[in-house]
């Protein structure tokens, strides 16, 4: 394989050892060389500056950057990717802090407990970058790589990066980098493959909220949701146990609330509510109307199918894809609860899939069969034929 394991590649940045780190080919498409502040080796800046080639960087989390004292470079950032620059810095025991051993220097002294601007000169020759709150998940790029990684290890949130540039000068491309891993034998990651590991094995939604609801479908509890990016989300539940029964469900104004008979999500949203009732369970409902596109886009969907397109052509004809639902944040919801198990309530294959790759087994699936009406007759049609869904 070309790429290494997450879990491989923080084994050896505990050790000391640098990595390769590769951004998504439709971003930068660069990899860097990437150490963890507190484990690099001494030799670390010296093999970044003779092998790596770019500038050498060090991204710190927000919260070190502000106990510091780190200051933006400059106030109105321009830069395509919005990397963070500070100003530049060197310690004020160095010299010219431009040697591979004082610049080493002055990245470790930045871990210093209770340490100050007031320590470092400015400008200097180390180029500290300000990481997002929330890391990869907020912006995938090699700062914040760099101090998830490092909390990842057990580390203060710091790193070293330098981008790998090939000897003629130009930036070293994916088969570069390959070439570059095996002469120097590091591990190569992706940061989608970061993204991937960090949803699947963290909890980035909080509960903010929790009534009882009495309700013609039975009497629950209901929770609210706030997710890492803001977005807000709803779990009813009722008898939780272990392995409960839970329907995944993505609001739609248009049948939850009016009761359209152009869909079938109300009478699935019903019957899953009055299943929960009498056997327990959860019903997850979460923000993301017409298949992720949108109330307003839904009714412009809406529009083009009294035209003849089917629920997926009108959302191609918009410039969509079929669906843009994600189930991430269900995922991370049940695992707040503590739940990696479930029985879920659900026509669409797309559904367990989704919750799997995200860390939740799917034991079994409980089908909704829904009858049809005049209006919705096409629309199950074309997600039976075309989506795989049961009905």
């Amino acid at each position: 394989m070309i790429f290494d394991s997450i879990e491989e590649a923080l084994k050896d940045l505990k050790s000391g050892k640098a990595i390769i780190v590769v951004d998504d080919e439709n971003r930068e498409n660069e990899g860097d060389l990437l150490s963890v502040t507190e484990w690099m080796n001494e030799d670390t800046i010296n093999f970044m500056a003779t092998h790596g080639r770019g500038l050498i960087c060090s991204p710190v989390s927000e919260k070190i950057a502000k106990s510091i004292g780190l200051t933006p470079m400059i106030n109105n950032n321009t830069d395509p990717y919005g990397t963070a620059f500070t100003i530049s810095i060197d310690h004020k025991e160095t010299t010219t802090g431009i040697s591979a051993e004082e610049r080493y220097f002055t990245a470790k002294m930045m871990l210093e407990d209770n340490i100050t601007i007031e320590s470092f000169n400015q400008p200097g020759h180390l180029f500290p970058l300000i990481a997002k709150k929330n890391g990869v998940l907020e912006r995938p790029g090699h700062t914040e790589a760099a101090v998830d990684l490092a909390r990842l290890t057990g580390a203060k949130e710091a790193g070293i990066i330098c981008e790998i540039m090939n000897e003629d000068g130009t930036m070293s491309r994916l088969e570069d980098l390959v070439h570059f891993k095996d002469k120097h034998n590091l591990k190569l990651i992706t940061i989608q493959d970061l993204v991937h590991f960090r949803r699947v094995n963290e909890v980035n939604v909080t509960r903010v909220a929790s009534v009882k609801l009495p309700s013609e479908d039975g009497e629950f509890t209901l929770d609210a949701y706030r997710n890492f990016d803001g977005s807000e989300h709803l779990m009813l539940h009722k008898n939780l146990h272990e392995n409960p029964n839970v329907r995944v469900h993505s609001s739609c104004i248009t049948g939850d609330i009016f009761h359209s008979k152009r869909c079938d999500c109300k009478e699935q949203l019903s019957n899953a509510m009055r299943y929960i009732d009498e056997n327990g369970g959860a019903v997850i409902y979460l923000f993301q109307e017409g298949r992720g596109i949108g109330l307003v886009n839904k009714l412009k969907a809406y529009e083009l199918i009294e035209e003849g397109y089917n629920t997926i052509s009108a959302n191609e004809k918009l410039g969509f894809k079929a669906d843009l639902r994600t189930y991430e944040v269900a995922a991370q919801i049940l695992k707040y609860n503590e739940i990696e198990s479930v029985r879920l309530l659900t026509n669409n294959p797309d559904k367990i899939m989704s919750l799997e790759s995200f860390g939740i087994e799917v034991e079994s699936r409980i089908p909704l069969i829904i009858e049809g009406n005049e209006h919705n007759a096409d629309y199950l049609t074309t997600k039976f034929e075309q989506m795989g869904h049961i009905i």
